[in-house]
């Protein structure tokens, strides 16, 4: 976006403006500390045309580059390109001659691809650009405890609509557009800027074939090279060159358009040139990084018109040193895709690639088909020289017989005709066939294009097969969202930097400038539901909100606001009463005698239940403590039957303890006198041996003493 004091051409973009206290975000620094680098990168920015500042060698070379990327650029697109032609033809339904198998035979082109983009364009376009205006949101981002944010962005989305509807005037146009044009080629482009001369913003559609970039190319903020082809009149082209815009140079006389659908164009003063913008990287300060600029050149020649930043302070960052680390580019232009190419390139399928073939094979079936018949029904055939009439054409009326100088013999042997057969029925079914499944994979079947279903088909099977059939519409809706929120994204940077501060809204009766726009503030959005694609859907939800009233978790007010937001009630506040619209809060109704009456009722009737329930809580809880108390009865008696149990085997254990002590100690006793009267026994017998011996030893010890 930038600023141009002088006039600029609404094709090109403005140059950025610097800010007054330093580039970018680097540390703060004195005009003392300004380095090198950073004066030459602002006197880059400050300069209307940088192309001034370069000699004629510098400028060849920029020019040559520039042509020679634009070219590789637009070669590898080159089958696309063919391609992209053939989708546009079959779409629009372009009448060509065709001369086999006949001159002039049948060439009708089936509608499946014209109905698939008109059908998509017609639910698109009321849901992504709501009749009730509201069509920018915006999100707060941080904590608001106090609302304050919330009621700023309220604003800034009544005025960011506001803008889109009313001041920038085409952008619905171009809408429509491009939702016409995005189901037939699959990509489409828009560019946002500000018009220097309109001093207002503008964000123009442009065509797929007029905006150049790299087959390959991932991204538009990836893109090395994207280039804007601009058919620009002698006379503008004229008036840029007197504001300083364009350098004053020579570019000879427009060569003759190309032709187009057969006709020869005439050239005259008013043939316009082709003007290339082109969004690349130079290194203008030799620094050694190449650096985000916009170089315009004319097509033919590779002369260089212009040279302007693509970037301006707040996209350049500098590290803690002060020493330049990257610059941002501004991104202009916002792709629309309609589905993802599978290969990975940069353009996305339409209904073009994806239906493309089934409508030429449908369109081939339908007219060999025509051919058949009318071969059938004209006929023709070999006359043989032996007929005796006047050869030549021969016309008939209805009814007439003409006399010849022939019998009917003759007549039957002589005339011979070609053999034809009626069109196949085969044929006929298998067109049908090709039709149904590029309806099904368009999503156009008959309940989606106003019919209606058959008389017992309940309401929930409907709903289902219209959900189910949306579904492709539906993530091709979030794919359109998401390029509709970063377009206001560029539109929210541009409000912040060139609105007036002394705008006066009428839509919000508010005086509103560019500090309502910062960007760590809001996130501005589409207003349209991504994933309700058709008024009876947003209709069925709003439904499905009533019917929850009854359970009384819902407010009624914002449920019956969400209702007519939904029906898209024109100036539907209008209708609101007046307590409701003040406080957000339903009336409360006076009170109904009847119903108070009714109240008592049920009050007395509470009442008594209410001394019924005491009652019977009373008997339970007495009924409860009688059984407490039989049941601890029942558990002491069981406590004493078992203490008098374990006292009783306590007695017999200690009866049969001392009896067995008793009988230990007999034993004992028995043991010990039976060892004594052995060891008595023992004893005599030894004493008795001994006394024995003696007596022997005395014995026999007598008569040897009387030998002696």
């Amino acid at each position: 976006m930038g600023n141009q004091a002088s006039p600029d051409i609404s094709q090109l973009p403005s140059q950025p403006q610097p800010l007054p206290n330093g580039l970018g975000d680097h540390p703060d620094q004195s005009e003392a500390e300004v380095t090198p680098q950073e004066a030459s990168l602002r006197a880059l920015l400050e300069s209307k045309n940088i192309a001034e500042t370069l000699d004629e060698q510098q400028i060849k070379d920029i020019g040559r580059e520039a042509l020679s990327g634009y070219d590789t650029d637009k070669q590898s697109r080159e089958t696309w390109e063919k391609q992209l032609d053939e989708w546009i033809k079959l779409a629009s339904q372009v009448r060509e001659d065709k001369s086999f198998p006949w001159p002039k035979a049948s060439n009708v082109k089936y509608p499946l691809l014209t109905t698939a983009a008109m059908q998509f364009a017609a639910r698109a376009y009321p849901s992504l650009v709501p009749s009730d205006g509201k069509i920018v949101k915006s999100k707060v981002i941080g904590k608001d405890p106090s609302g304050e944010k919330s009621s700023l962005a309220d604003r800034v989305s009544s005025y960011m609509s506001y803008q889109l509807m009313h001041e920038m005037i085409g952008w619905e146009e171009g809408m429509d557009k491009l939702l016409i044009m995005l189901p037939v080629v699959g990509t489409v482009f828009k560019k946002t800027y500000w018009d220097s001369i309109k001093k207002q913003p503008a964000s123009d559609v442009i065509l797929p074939k007029n905006l150049v970039v790299n087959y390959w190319t991932k991204t538009l903020r990836e893109a090395e090279r994207v280039s804007q082809v601009i058919e620009m009149s002698p006379r503008l082209l004229k008036e840029r060159q007197m504001a300083g815009i364009f350098l004053d140079t020579d570019l000879g006389s427009a060569p003759l358009p190309e032709t187009k659908g057969g006709s020869v164009p005439k050239q005259d003063e008013t043939t316009p040139y082709t003007i290339i913008e082109q969004h690349t990287y130079l290194d203008l300060d030799d620094d050694g990084y190449r650096e985000p600029y916009v170089v315009t050149f004319h097509l033919e020649s590779g002369k260089v018109l212009r040279i302007s930043a693509r970037f301006d302070d707040t996209t350049m960052h500098y590290n803690d040193k002060g020493e330049l680390i990257k610059i941002d580019p501004i991104e202009y232009f916002t792709k629309f895709g309609f589905i993802p190419n599978p290969d990975g390139s940069f353009y996305d399928l339409g209904f073009g690639v994806l239906l493309g073939p089934v409508n030429e094979s449908v369109n081939t079936l339908i007219n060999q088909l025509i051919d058949a018949g009318s071969l059938n029904n004209l006929q023709s055939g070999f006359l043989g020289k032996g007929l005796r009439i006047r050869m030549g054409e021969a016309r008939f009326s209805p009814g007439e017989w003409k006399a010849v100088n022939s019998t009917g013999q003759d007549l039957k042997q002589q005339i011979v005709p070609l053999p034809s057969k009626e069109p196949s029925a085969v044929l006929f079914q298998l067109m049908g066939s090709l039709i149904t499944s590029g309806k099904e994979l368009a999503s156009v079947a008959e309940i989606f294009v106003g019919k209606m279903p058959g008389q017992n088909t309940p309401a929930t099977t409907t709903m289902a097969t219209i959900e189910q059939g949306m579904k492709v519409f539906t993530a091709v809706y979030k794919r359109i969202y998401r390029s509709l929120e970063e377009e206001f994204q560029k539109l929210f940077a541009i409000n912040g930097t060139y609105l007036n501060p002394e705008t006066y809204a009428a839509v919000v009766n508010v005086t509103i400038g560019p500090a309502d726009f910062k960007q760590d503030t809001y996130k501005v959005c589409p207003g349209a539901d991504p994933t309700a694609v058709s008024q009876t859907e947003k209709l069925l939800k709003a439904q499905g909100l009533m019917e929850m009233l009854p359970l009384g978790i819902l407010d009624p007010v914002k449920v019956g606001l969400r209702l007519l937001e939904a029906q898209e009630q024109p100036n539907y506040q209008d209708l609101l009463n007046q307590e409701v619209a003040q406080t957000g809060a339903l009336p409360q109704k006076p009170p109904d005698p009847k119903l108070l009456e009714s109240q008592a009722k049920i009050q007395a009737m509470g009442q008594a239940s209410a001394i019924k329930q005491q009652e019977a809580a009373f008997k339970s809880e007495l009924a409860q403590r009688d059984a407490q108390f039989q049941q601890a009865m029942k558990a002491q008696a069981a406590d004493q039957e078992l203490r008098h149990k374990e006292m009783l085997n306590a007695v017999q254990l200690a009866i049969s303890t001392h009896t067995e002590n008793m009988r230990t100690a007999q034993d004992k006793q028995k043991f010990i006198q039976d060892t004594i009267h052995k060891e008595v026994d023992h004893r005599q017998n030894v004493t008795h041996q001994n006394q024995m011996a003696s007596v022997k030893r005395q014995q026999s010890a007598k008569p040897h003493s009387k030998g002696k």
